[in-house]
């Protein structure tokens, strides 16, 4: 069995076997830099509640397809249909919601940096990156690109330090900044 793989340095398309391919993009990914998509509490609870929504829709699915049955019905096609639909509408949206939990990420290689939530995948030029400034008063890590466009990066805080630190040793022309809280004075009106 052979696949087709498309190199990483030169962009050539190869025939290789199918277990070198696959050894090759398990090495290259492992070469990357993971941190996990940091979900608030409260986001938490709603994927689980949605998760929770989910299962219980495809068991009341399941259980009113067992005890109706199709004979019941003056056309039989109509309710194959519908159970097919709700089984089809509680196993896509639990899908998602598990797929948002388990593979969100921010991953970090040779030239781009990925971002993963559930199924939607985003890829950005390291090499478009100028700034990744700290915001140290709502404590949030932006990526600035040249182009002005800006990403906020939502990983723990305690992985702030390794992510800029990753994307550095990718491009060390990018810039660090960090916008500490400003001092407010005193209001010599309110004394």
């Amino acid at each position: 069995m052979t696949a087709i793989f498309s190199s990483v340095g030169g962009g050539k398309i190869k025939n290789c076997p199918f277990k070198v391919a696959f050894l090759i993009i398990c090495l290259y990914n492992i070469g990357m830099k993971k941190f996990a998509y940091s979900f608030s509490r409260l986001t938490l609870i709603l994927i689980i509640f949605g998760l929770c929504v989910c299962l219980a829709g495809f068991g009341v699915n399941l259980y009113v397809c067992i005890s109706d049955g199709v004979e019941t019905a003056a056309n039989p096609a109509i309710p194959i249909v519908l159970y097919t639909l709700m089984f089809a509408v509680t196993v896509c949206a639990g899908g998602i919601l598990l797929s948002i939990l388990l593979f969100s990420s921010y991953k970090i290689g040779e030239k781009k940096l990925k971002m993963s939530f559930g199924i939607i995948k985003s890829s950005y030029d390291v090499g478009e990156i100028d700034t990744l400034l700290l915001d140290r008063a709502s404590e949030k890590l932006y990526v600035v690109f040249k182009d002005e466009s800006c990403m906020t990066v939502v990983i723990k805080k305690s992985q702030y330090t390794d992510f800029v630190q990753a994307v550095l040793d990718v491009n060390p022309r990018v810039e660090y900044a960090i916008q500490s809280i400003e001092n407010t004075p005193d209001d010599n009106k309110k004394k």
